[in-house]
């Protein structure tokens, strides 16, 4: 490992939340083959270790730090837990993020004193971390110990390289899945189905659609259960302000996610997204929609647990967010009976010259795993992250325990039970907390949706047939009223756009002191201050708001940051394709 020192405690304690724009959205991997089975994966229920390296499964503990809440975990008391320590030995002493604040706060902290974990899920603060001498390089790990996950990853190994200038490999991406092929889709713009119903499935392709569906709903019912009826609203809690306020203005203006920069796909050059004139118009829009009392008033103020909140009263009609970041509020409306009042998503853009870039696929990069300097025993971690990513490892994950989450019928495809199949649908919480299905996904590398074992069933427990038996009622009526089988069928394909070859540059490693994170944050300081503003701002003002808010920005110097995110955009194309700039 190369050591790069501790930097200075200011520079270490400046939050790296640039990276966070991205998580959660429907980017996909490239596919893995053509027929989406890999090949050489061997039988799926052995461990593909070396035979001259048994697993130990002697008790031993993992310290661990998520950089996302898990507010489900179960201390690995659940049922896919039990059987991981009983393979492996292994037991985690996990410890997860509380709140919005996606670990940023506590990895600077651990960054400044040293105090880390054994392993880590750092998202967009791990630079903070390698930059201060305490992740190690995992490339010889990998080569000697983890014949699992050099067969996941294959081909793709040259991505997990960290940089051009540093060639190492300090994290395994976990949190996508290598030949990911999307059977549905889950984020975008929301609608309840009871809305939708009743205005008798209307078109809902841009703003103007979205806008009018909302507004025509909230004059027939102003008031839900006796509460007023709120048209939209949005979390601008802490860095889940890009999900919902500010992601979707390049989504809606047909950019694809990276992160807080749109990136020509010629020339490479980078500029903070809000600087792209079509992108105004998609906050011009929230003004009008806040001028007109469709936009909830406390957008800008309320917190994450108020938010959700509303999202459970039932009285939201429309959100613009990923599934997962309202989930806690839409289970709790499910575990209630209340479908109607749960979600559509539409793939809806400022005018219908734009196309949704969601399915646009990124290839094998993103977030993941990373052992630090503290591990004791790094060779037992890298060899339970392996198992974790054989065949027997991806099964468990995904979809639990032979006999009591799944069976295999005589033709040997595995099954779900009704009984399950509705549990994990309508009491995510408890089912979550009790089975351990979906808890585990991050610890190793997996194959992706659509991608067959080598027993010709799926890797992964989210296909065609399991997503449309999950659909409540409400859903599979309001999908039936647009003519589709699933949400995806409403947006753009995958093969109707090249494969980034820049992958997923919300997740590039960037400098983590210097003037790049100085002025980096003072930019941030002014998107968060400067958007609500413009969008709570009359509308005569509008224009006015937010041309100094773009001076703004280049008065700080982002013109100084953009040139050298460019700069890492082209290195980072250099190293993955061997081009020269």
């Amino acid at each position: 490992m190369k050591s790069k020192g501790i930097k200075t405690a200011f520079t270490l304690m400046l939050l790296s939340s640039m990276l966070i724009a991205g998580c959660g959205g429907n980017n996909n991997a490239a596919n893995n083959t053509a027929d989406n089975t890999p090949a050489n994966t061997g039988n799926n229920t052995e461990t593909n270790q070396p035979a001259d390296e048994a697993m130990d499964t002697s008790p031993f503990t993992i310290s661990f730090f998520g950089a996302d809440a898990s507010p489900n975990w179960n201390n690995m008391q659940d049922d896919v837990g039990k059987v991981i320590t009983e393979k492996t030995g292994v037991t985690l002493e996990a410890e997860f993020d509380v709140g919005s604040g996606g670990g940023d706060q506590k990895i600077a902290m651990m960054a400044a004193s040293g105090d880390v974990p054994d392993l880590i899920f750092a998202k967009g603060s791990l630079s903070t971390l390698v930059d201060a001498g305490l992740i190690i390089d995992l490339t010889d790990l990998i080569d000697k110990h983890a014949p699992n996950l050099k067969k996941v990853y294959g081909e793709n190994m040259n991505r997990l390289k960290y940089s051009l200038d540093d060639q190492s490999i300090y994290q395994i991406p976990t949190n996508m899945g290598v030949g990911q092929s999307s059977f549905d889709a889950t984020g975008g713009f929301e609608i309840q189905h009871r809305v939708l119903k009743e205005l008798g499935y209307p078109e809902v392709k841009t703003l103007a659609d979205y806008e009018k569906v909302l507004k025509d709903y909230v004059a027939l019912h102003p008031e839900t259960d006796g509460q007023p009826t709120i048209p939209l609203t949005l979390n601008a809690d802490d860095w889940k302000i890009m999900i919902t306020v500010t992601n979707p203005a390049f989504i809606t203006t047909g950019a694809p996610d990276d992160g807080e920069y749109y990136v020509d796909p010629e020339t490479y050059e980078a500029q903070l997204h809000y600087k792209r004139p079509v992108e105004k118009e998609y906050f011009r829009w929230l003004n009008g929609m806040y001028n007109q009392g469709l936009l909830d008033k406390d957008t800008f103020v309320q917190k994450d647990d108020q938010y959700k909140a509303k999202v459970a009263s039932g009285r939201v009609l429309g959100l613009i967010s990923q599934e997962w970041e309202y989930a806690d509020g839409e289970n709790a409306l499910k575990a209630a009976g209340k479908d109607e009042y749960t979600y559509a998503h539409f793939p809806v853009t400022l005018s219908e010259e734009y196309k949704d870039h969601s399915f646009m696929q990124t290839g094998i990069d993103g977030y993941g795993l990373a052992i630090t300097t503290a591990a004791k025993d790094p060779v037992r971690i890298i060899k339970w992250l392996d198992w974790m990513s054989s065949d027997e490892g991806q099964i468990l994950r995904s979809w639990g325990v032979e006999g009591k989450h799944y069976t295999v019928n005589a033709e040997g495809k595995r099954e779900v039970p009704a009984e399950i199949s509705d549990r994990k649908a309508n009491d995510v919480a408890n089912f979550q907390k009790e089975t351990g299905i979906g808890q585990y996904l991050i610890f190793g590398a997996r194959y992706g949706d659509g991608v067959k074992d080598p027993t010709g069933n799926y890797y992964t427990a989210t296909f065609p047939d399991e997503i449309v038996a999950a659909y409540s009622d409400a859903e599979k009526e309001s999908l039936a009223g647009y003519g589709a089988t699933t949400w995806k069928d409403l947006f753009p394909k995958e093969d109707e756009f090249p494969v980034k070859e820049t992958g997923a540059l919300y997740n590039l490693p960037v400098p983590t002191d210097g003037q790049y994170q100085v002025i980096f944050k003072k930019t941030q300081d002014i998107i968060r201050k400067r958007i609500p503003e413009a969008i709570l701002s009359k509308p005569g003002d509008f224009d006015k708001v937010y041309d100094a808010f773009l001076s703004e920005l280049d008065k700080a110097g982002a013109q100084d940051m953009e040139k050298e995110f460019t700069e890492l955009v082209k290195k980072r194309v250099s190293l993955w394709t061997g081009k020269e700039f």
